[in-house]
């Protein structure tokens, strides 16, 4: 069986060759007579087939290490799949995270080829001189782009016949909690992925997606999806021109978009302004960091023909759950309605089982050692399937820490907190890195933090750990409602204590900080670094 998903690509080209396969912005010249332009299935197959060829003439090899350091939309599309159908290792970093950190995980990694533009190569190369595994570079500009050109309809290749276990690509992880690991993706795994998300969403040939995280991007050749580059700075989701965005939408009828809780917040509040609907979106898909409802209902009402679905994963295993808002709506109700027990992620995914353990600070080496939790028991969640990745890349140790044996297979420590109630709904509460062992007992963060988010100038709040079994509770206030006298921090500190004082779970907390912005993660800008802020917040007491 042929499981490399670049050959869905040569499918999509010969049964639809001319159907759209992406549709990009065109650079801003004044005398340019449209913004955007488009390639058809079969445009994309053969640029795929001349890359092929440049790389091939480059040195890349079937099982190559190439790190990607292009700019998300077209080129790194048709760059990937390209790599893929040769049999490379495609090495992603997102490269928000800074230089040093981005080339740690290049070293880490070996990659032995780099592409990437003039400045990227550059930069590589001065950062990596001493990194012995790199033997090339191969440098994306107007020279390659000319010389590509001529290869165009000149030769023709076959999808590498990948095996299910073959290393497919490396895509790290965002290091939210800690530091960014290399998920190693066979081809099997990328397969399921694909079958997964086209039956679960039920996503038909021929629809129009607009992916606000450029990885997912890379899905759509395969599931005959058009692609809609978005003008945006990926690097930096929460600084988006929702108008662009919006227009965008409009104009290409886009059926399908994914999106952080943040992103779609700027969108919702411009749509909001504006007074303008989406009919075309038949679908939603949020993902990144928890969704409040509030947005979640919302939204519905500026999409009359579409639905939203929060499907929980990480990069390690993708999707786990998914649940749409309709559900969310009917499911938190009463005194679940602000996630005082967590947010409901939905039921497991097909062929996916999730269990709730005790937690375990070290190593399980098999599934024979851990206790599986009752019902309703917060506890580690741990998930297997076939969307489920074996191993982090040159991280044995990680690995070990992370995985636990099964007679025939692996189950992923998911890292996170949960229950799953009666009907066999998983319910998140939140990173097992940040949860606070309070003299009173363990808080959870999704929990403890929906008591203060209810708020109304509340923006977000975030559980820290002070040490010495104490608890405290950052805040972001609503804008023009931060305090800036002694005693505006003393009526706004009241109202949090009266707060924590209303709910058990939180009334041991006296602690409570402000800030005027939370550090997060740059993939979602939605993920807050709990971590980072408590270290900050200790070193100024």
């Amino acid at each position: 069986m042929q499981f490399n998903v670049s050959s869905f690509l040569s499918t999509q080209a010969k049964r639809n060759p001319e159907a759209k396969a992406i549709v990009y912005p065109l650079k801003p010249y004044f005398w340019a007579r449209k913004s955007y332009t488009d390639l058809s299935f079969s445009e994309l197959n053969t640029r795929v087939d001349a890359l092929m060829h440049q790389f091939l003439s480059s040195g890349v090899e079937r099982g190559t290490r190439v790190l990607l350091m292009v700019k998300p939309g077209l080129e790194l599309i048709q760059i990937v799949f390209a790599l893929l159908k040769l049999g490379a290792v495609p090495v992603v970093i997102d490269p928000g995270m800074g230089l040093g950190h981005f080339f740690e995980c290049a070293k880490q990694s070996k990659v032995r080829v780099i592409i990437g533009g003039t400045i990227a190569i550059t930069l590589a190369k001065w950062f990596l001189r001493t990194h012995a595994c790199v033997k090339s570079a191969i440098t994306v500009n107007a020279k390659f782009k000319r010389k590509l050109k001529k290869h165009f309809r000149v030769h023709s290749y076959d999808a590498y016949e990948a095996g299910a276990d073959d290393l497919a690509a490396v895509l790290f992880t965002s290091g939210s909690t800690g530091k960014a690991k290399g998920v190693c993706y066979t081809h099997s795994m990328f397969f399921a992925q694909i079958q997964l998300i086209k039956e679960e969403y039920r996503i038909e040939s021929g629809e129009v997606d607009l992916p606000m995280l450029a990885v997912f991007a890379l899905f759509n050749p395969a599931l005959g999806m058009c692609t809609v580059v978005p003008e945006m700075n990926p690097s930096q989701p929460s600084k988006i021109n929702p108008k662009k965005i919006v227009d965008s939408i409009l104009k290409n009828q886009v059926t399908n978009s994914f999106g952080s809780p943040v992103i779609w917040s700027i969108i919702l509040k411009y749509c909001q302004a504006e007074q303008i609907v989406l009919p075309s979106l038949k679908r939603v898909i949020m993902a990144g960091a928890p969704a409040p409802q509030a947005l979640l209902e919302q939204l519905k009402e500026y999409m009359p023909n579409g639905e939203i679905f929060t499907p929980y994963g990480a990069t390690e295993a993708l999707p786990v759950s998914s649940l749409s808002a309709t559900e969310i709506i009917e499911k938190q109700v009463g005194e679940l309605a602000y996630g005082r027990k967590g947010n409901c992620v939905g039921r497991a995914m097909p062929n996916t089982r999730i269990q709730i353990i005790e937690p375990d600070e070290g190593v399980i080496g098999s599934i024979a050692n851990v206790k599986e939790c009752v019902t309703g028991e917060i506890g580690e969640i741990i998930v297997s399937g076939p969307t489920v990745t074996q191993m982090y890349d040159e991280l044995p140790e990680a690995t070990k820490l992370s995985k636990i044996k099964d007679i025939d297979f692996f189950w992923h420590r998911m890292g996170d907190m949960g229950w799953v109630d009666e009907a066999g709904f998983l319910w998140f509460c939140g990173r097992k890195a940040e949860r606070v062992k309070a003299n009173e007992g363990i808080l959870e963060t999704v929990c403890c933090e929906a008591i203060f988010n209810q708020l109304e100038c509340v923006s977000r709040s975030a559980l820290i750990d002070l040490g010495e079994g104490k608890a405290g509770i950052v805040i972001e206030p609503e804008a023009k409602l931060y305090p800036k006298t002694p005693l505006a921090v003393q009526s706004f500190k009241k109202i949090l204590r009266d707060c924590a004082l209303s709910d058990p779970l939180t009334a041991s907390i006296k602690d409570f900080f402000f800030r005027k912005q939370f550090p997060v993660d740059v993939r979602h800008n939605a993920k807050i670094h709990r971590l980072s802020l408590a270290k900050e917040i200790r070193k100024e007491s």
